[in-house]
């Protein structure tokens, strides 16, 4: 053999294609798109309640208690997905929205609005979690994940602005009850969905020998550090489905106005997913957690959804929530990233439930914010209040980068070093 002549097994190996996305993730997708294009409920609930002749300090108390029983479905489903299996609890969560939306919509008294608020609030979201669990387990590469992750989200995204754009074209013509109808029967066909394009569970999923106790849980200051920085992030971006509809209708804004700002937002989320999304994604293959980018996307979900605080046309309005979507897609992918990278594999359900309560954290703060900022102070003072949320999001990220770097740097050195020979 020539001296200058490699080996064949010393030359550097061909990088592996990148595998295609399992039929299960799909399902996912399309589950999600069509469970956020016909998310009316929530959405619509402020102008059905004002319609119904509700105050505005009424329509955030009902707003709040639907917020309550979203925490409570992430919770409970985020445990069910560990313990029941992921396709068997997105099926149920799915069905029984489909029952339980349209009693909110004929409730008129202030309790029964408030019983049918927490009811529909458990069911609402409660696919969160699942979906979470089923993409890190199926999707075992970091890169990977987070494109799927960014493509989840610009699902959500576009199909939220479809709600809002669809949903205010169909509350002028026929009325607000409606909505409510058409949400739960998409609803039943998600469940459908799921049931036809998940795997079926299996007992490993259950098997108590691998579950991770419930105190390791509570005391992983990483997942608390992440679930404040997210809360406070996500209260400034739930205002646009939950402030905004009521800072619109402070200035005399018709349910239509909102839907345009939803199309702006659309737009928006239309041009920049396929930008941004492959870039964030790239930046996951590393070890290190997207704390940064995590940090960074708070401040700009902050400075967005405050100037909406500012705004009084529709237009005003357009340009908070496009400034708001880079925001958006950044911390979805980062946040999603660092959850993955501290979940234990038997836990992902129940790290993904308590994480996922971050954002019905912020659809319980983010209406009351608005409600007593606009009493009390106008549209300033709920621009402020949302600028401080972004600022205090964002700087919760540090003490989280610190702890997460320690702990990797205690694995590294408790790793035994063998005895040279």
């Amino acid at each position: 053999m020539s001296a200058t002549t490699l080996p064949a097994a010393a030359k550097a190996p061909e990088q592996p294609a990148p595998r295609p996305w399992p039929p299960a993730i799909w399902a996912l997708l399309v589950t999600t798109l069509v469970a956020r294009s016909f998310g009316f409920a929530y959405p619509f609930l402020s102008y059905h309640l004002k319609h119904l002749g509700y105050a505005t300090e009424a329509v955030g108390q009902v707003l709040a208690v639907f917020g309550i029983g979203w925490l409570l479905g992430q919770l409970l489903t985020g445990w069910a997905a560990d313990r029941l299996g992921r396709r068997r609890t997105l099926v149920t969560a799915m069905a029984t929205a489909a029952v339980f939306l349209p009693l909110l919509a004929q409730a008129h008294g202030f309790a029964a609005v408030c019983t049918g608020a927490v009811i529909a609030g458990i069911v609402y979201d409660a696919a969160r979690p699942v979906v979470s669990a089923v993409i890190a387990d199926l999707i075992t590469d970091d890169a990977q994940r987070a494109a799927v992750n960014g493509w989840r989200h610009g699902a959500v995204n576009i199909g939220a602005a479809l709600t809002g754009a669809v949903g205010g074209f169909l509350a002028a013509h026929l009325g607000f009850q409606i909505l409510f109808w058409l949400n739960a029967a998409a609803c039943a066909a998600c469940a459908l969905i799921a049931h036809r394009g998940l795997p079926a569970d299996t007992p490993l999923a259950t098997a108590p020998s691998s579950r991770v106790p419930m105190r390791a849980v509570t005391r992983d200051a990483r997942l608390w550090l992440l679930w404040a920085a997210s809360a406070f992030a996500l209260t400034c971006a739930a205002g646009m489905f939950t402030a905004l509809p009521m800072l619109m209708a402070d200035d005399g804004l018709a349910a239509t106005a909102y839907g345009w700002t939803q199309v702006a937002n659309a737009g928006t989320v239309i041009a920049l997913t396929p930008l941004l999304t492959p870039w964030f994604s790239r930046r996951c293959g590393g070890q290190r957690p997207m704390i940064g980018t995590l940090a960074a996307s708070s401040l700009v979900l902050g400075v967005g959804m405050g100037s909406a605080g500012l705004a009084d046309t529709t237009l005003g309005y357009s340009l908070a929530v496009a400034v708001v979507v880079p925001g958006e897609i950044a911390f979805f992918i980062a946040a999603s990233d660092v959850l993955n990278k501290i979940s234990p594999e038997s836990a992902r359900g129940l790290y993904a439930g308590i994480w996922g309560s971050t954002l019905a954290v912020a659809v319980i703060i983010a209406p009351v914010l608005a409600a007593v900022s606009l009493t009390h102070g106008g549209g300033v003072l709920a621009a402020l209040t949302t600028f401080v949320a972004g600022a205090v999001g964002a700087a919760l990220c540090l003490p989280l980068a610190g702890l997460t770097h320690r702990r990797k740097a205690t694995r590294m050195t408790a790793v035994p070093v063998p005895a040279a020979s």
